[in-house]
């Protein structure tokens, strides 16, 4: 009798000394991942920090300067997105550039939309700079996995620049329509921003 009581207190103890490892490893992996998402969530807010910075120290552009810097960043977007549809070799940066090109087409005639609204109406000068060119250069000397981390590190860059631009014109513009274009373009770009970021990685 008390041999049988001995094997099921036995028994009984590594049950629950199993359970109590499983316990401890399953709160490990809580924590783990607990951790790794704060991480990302302090990343992502350090960033948006960032981004509210470089807004605050910008002067807001002119009329014609925002609608000629909106103009040049969705042309450079544009051409740059063309050169990755050819030397990317992720799937999910050719689709990502593929949005690029119609998201930034159809901001490209909105601000025409508003600018020739304007009084007097403004014309767009999407004449690229010369820093812009040079990153053109740079990213069609590039293939494969090497041009998908400078595509999409420069895609970051732009977006951060891009939403600055289109946040602090739609607070603190001068033209009216540029102001009501500015602020719905702006959640677009803070999703390209999002999407750029999560394939940062």
């Amino acid at each position: 009798m008390y041999r049988h009581f001995l094997i099921a207190s036995t028994a009984a103890l590594a049950l629950s000394l199993a359970g109590c490892g499983k316990k401890a490893e399953q709160t490990a992996d809580s924590v783990a991942n607990g951790a790794a998402g704060t991480a990302d969530t302090a990343g992502a807010m350090a960033s948006n920090a960032m981004v509210d910075v470089q807004q605050a120290m910008t002067p807001t552009p002119t009329g014609q300067d925002f609608v000629d810097k909106a103009a040049k960043s969705d042309a450079f977007e544009i051409a740059a997105a063309k050169i990755a549809q050819t030397n990317a070799s992720s799937q999910a940066v050719k689709d990502f550039a593929a949005e690029m090109i119609k998201a930034h087409t159809e901001s490209t005639a909105k601000i025409k939309a508003a600018a020739a609204t304007a009084t007097p109406a403004i014309t767009p000068n999407a004449t690229l700079t010369e820093d812009q060119n040079e990153d053109l250069a740079e990213l069609r000397a590039k293939k494969g996995a090497a041009f998908d981390e400078a595509y999409i590190d420069n895609q970051v860059d732009a977006h951060e620049d891009a939403l600055v631009l289109m946040r602090d014109y739609a607070e603190h513009g001068d033209t009216a329509s540029l102001k009501t274009a500015a602020g719905g373009i702006a959640p677009v770009v803070q999703k390209h921003l999002d999407h750029a970021k999560s394939l940062d990685k």
